[in-house]
């Protein structure tokens, strides 16, 4: 059970709290480039857990059941983070919550339809588009905290901010393409 994969899916749950911590004080240059650093490191588990996994023929059930809730875990405390502690050159405010409410209105959904769908033994496969909409995230939030590093490089905020926009684009595609499949496996 504790095979490698799966010690890097734990590892970026784990990693959370101190992602939190270098956040937390949103005017603390070091702190996000620190965060920037940990946050990239929790994106190369990402890849390297599953890729491992499959190159090793040691898919566990742990494994697909922690994968998508270490994301999920890492994404929301991100957004929550950047919602919460903004400044004038980092965060997220103003119209851009929107996008950031959207992805994890989404990621909330997704996870309530996959526990519905698991209880009736049907699966809601990960969908090549979700596997982009989750890199775009990954990507948009980022830059997002990179740009809490270096505020005097606008354009990195601005780029994190179109990002995210994108990213809430294609997880409304994704949320509504799995929900469409799990409402034929419901009663009317």
């Amino acid at each position: 059970m504790l095979t490698l994969p799966n010690i890097l899916t734990l590892s970026r749950i784990v990693t959370v709290p101190l992602l939190a911590a270098f956040l937390w004080w949103p005017e603390w240059r070091a702190g996000y480039a620190v965060a920037f650093a940990i946050y990239c490191l929790m994106g190369v588990t990402d890849y390297f857990d599953g890729y491992l996994a499959r190159a090793q023929g040691t898919v566990s059930k742990l494994g697909v059941f922690l994968d998508p809730i270490a994301d999920k875990i890492m994404i929301a405390a991100v957004i929550l983070l950047l919602v919460g502690k903004t400044t004038a050159t980092s965060g997220i405010t103003g119209l851009h919550l929107v996008a950031a409410l959207v992805i994890l209105l989404r990621e909330i959904t997704v996870s309530g339809l996959r526990e519905f769908l698991g209880g009736i033994q049907v699966s809601l496969p990960v969908s090549r588009l979700a596997k982009w909409k989750t890199a775009l995230q990954l990507g948009a939030l980022g830059l997002l905290i990179l740009a809490g590093a270096v505020p005097e490089w606008g354009w990195v905020q601005q780029i994190g901010l179109i990002a995210l926009w994108g990213a809430a684009v294609l997880t409304a595609i994704t949320g509504w393409d799995y929900l469409r499949v799990g409402l034929k496996h419901m009663d009317t």
